[in-house]
């Protein structure tokens, strides 16, 4: 069952690959069957899961693999990757229902104005001119180019388009489900191959150059994240990759030295993918320059990937060294709260503020994380709050800032630009995407009723109550509630301006797919008990182990 759930995006992938005569339309919606039956996988493996004991898994699969460094295939779920499993399912599936919409009706508006130079000075049009109504070659579905219903190049580009998702799908679910160190490290790093392909290959603006740049930072990351492996590696006894057996051993306990360096070269490599600061200035602009559904994917699961690897590697396999280390991780965690906010605040790009959002929100995750690590003079009840609050964050953002980036989409789709001053009065003519980009602001910045509040809520009240310091990081609800409400008054409020003439509201699937991840925001924003009933188990048996 583990096996298919990881794998079967990867299948479909491939057939799609295979499939020349599927045409774009065809392509797009074979995307959303396949993203279909892995929610609905995992969500028959929720209704039959049972809290695993302290140390155990729920669904577990091993297969030896490298012998010759105790290397398995092994997979396994409990309440930490259960929870962001089905968070991932949803998003690719929302992004899957996105695309079906995401043919453009219009030409892009500087292949549109490359083709009015043409006929200014030729006085006629080139082969493959878009005119209103009709798709352009060289336009790509999900804001970049070269998408386009039909068998030519732009149904090529779609199912290469759905493939490359379906194989990130793949990815994510792999890193989610890995019980072995070198099983998550293969996941982690094609991750990376995936989305620098789908940036710079239907991106817009300076999209190669953003690619590269994401790509050799998370790389780079990725390696140190592989030394610490190694580390982890060599001094566990007998020597082993697998993860249950390093959480148990714990094998560079109370070998400070040591512990830190290994720890140092994981966080670093986990840093990068979140990412905190200073290791966040790839994300901007690979989120400005990516299609909406890639900033999506992003933003929602692949940032997890990094603060899903604290909780999973970090902290359970070095726990003294976590310890240590508390302080500066809450430092961190504070800093990249404020600054991310900061920033957002002074961005008049709307794609690239909710970038920066995205710091923000990761910081109280980390925050959170590194709260766990206080041992002295708090109570394992306040870390457990704080722990739980984090996972829940996770799952929290993904939902909410995967609707935010799919909303941005639509204002490049219709208008070109995420330019904020570029709009105005926009409710008017545009209701629904001003009625779910308001709800998706308001569950961002963490107001009561939606997953934010659950999440932010119990990473302050743990992480408050053994380290009061921690306080500060409130700023950041603060700033976070300025710019949203800045943003909402520039683009929708006050008389009709600009970009707004003519603007067309949210097509259906638009509308189901952020809608959809807001719905699950606000449901579980208001009745937390069934994620909370599979997170606290786990959180415990982490602060537990950082407690050893």
């Amino acid at each position: 069952m583990l096996s298919l759930i990881v794998w079967w995006p990867l299948v479909v992938a491939l057939v799609l690959v295979a499939a020349p005569a599927l045409s774009g339309a065809a392509s797009r919606w074979v995307f959303v069957a396949a993203t279909t039956v892995e929610l609905a996988l995992i969500l028959g493996m929720w209704f039959v899961y049972e809290t695993p004991a302290a140390g155990t898994l729920a669904f577990e699969e091993q297969v030896e693999w490298i012998p010759g460094v105790n290397s398995s295939y092994h997979l396994g779920i409990d309440g930490l990757s259960l929870p962001l499993l089905a968070m991932t399912a949803v998003v690719f599936l929302a992004c899957a229902v996105y695309s079906t919409a995401s043919t453009r009706r219009t030409p892009e508006p500087e292949v549109a104005h490359a083709t009015r130079e043409r006929v200014a000075t030729t006085g006629t049009a080139t082969t493959g001119t878009a005119t209103p109504g009709t798709a352009t070659p060289g336009i790509a579905a999900t804001g970049g180019r070269g998408d386009v219903r039909g068998r030519g190049a732009g149904g090529r580009r779609a199912r290469v388009n759905s493939a490359l998702f379906l194989f990130m799908q793949t990815t994510c679910m792999g890193v989610f489900a890995a019980q072995d160190l070198i099983v998550f490290f293969v996941f982690f790093d094609l991750s990376i191959v995936g989305m620098y392909f789908v940036i710079a290959g239907w991106g817009h603006g300076d999209n190669r150059r953003s690619a590269l740049k994401f790509f050799l930072y998370t790389f780079l990351g990725s390696l140190a994240l592989l030394l610490g492996f190694i580390g982890l590696y060599i001094a566990a006894d007998p020597h082993t990759f697998d993860m249950v057996d390093l959480a148990a051993q714990a094998p560079l306990q109370g070998q400070g030295v040591t512990g830190g360096l290994v720890l140092a070269a994981i966080l670093v490599g986990l840093a990068v993918k979140t990412p905190t600061v200073p290791f966040h200035t790839w994300l901007p602009p690979a989120h400005t320059d990516a299609p909406a559904t890639g900033s999506a994917v992003l933003a929602g699961v692949m940032l997890k990937l990094g603060t899903y690897g604290f909780v999973r590697v970090a902290m359970p396999m070095l726990p003294d060294a976590w310890q240590a280390w508390a302080w500066v991780i809450i430092t961190v965690g504070i800093v990249s709260v404020i600054y991310g906010a900061l920033v957002a605040l002074a961005q008049t790009d709307l794609k690239r503020m909710i970038a920066y959002t995205s710091i923000n929100h990761m910081g109280y995750v980390v925050l959170g994380l590194g709260a766990a690590g206080l041992i002295g003079g708090s109570t394992s009840a306040v870390r457990e709050t704080a722990v739980t609050g984090a996972v829940y964050q996770m799952v929290s953002h993904g939902l909410i800032t995967a609707a935010l980036f799919l909303l941005a989409g639509v204002f490049r789709d219709r208008a070109g630009t995420y330019d904020l001053h570029a709009y105005g009065g926009l409710a008017g003519p545009a209701p629904r995407l001003s009625m779910l980009f308001v709800l998706a602001a308001f569950a961002s910045l963490g107001l009561p009723g939606f997953t934010g509040f659950i999440a932010e809520f119990q990473i302050f009240t743990g992480s408050i109550a053994v380290a009061p310091v921690t306080a500060l990081a409130v700023i950041g609800i603060l700033l976070t509630a300025g710019l949203f409400l800045r943003a909402y008054q520039l683009i929708f409020t006050g008389p009709a301006q600009g970009k707004t003439s003519g603007f067309a509201d949210l097509r259906p699937a638009e509308l189901w797919s952020a809608g959809g991840l807001m719905v699950l925001a606000v449901v579980f924003g208001i009745i937390p008990r069934p994620l909370l009933d599979v997170i606290e188990p786990a959180a415990q048996t982490i602060v537990d182990l950082v407690g050893r």
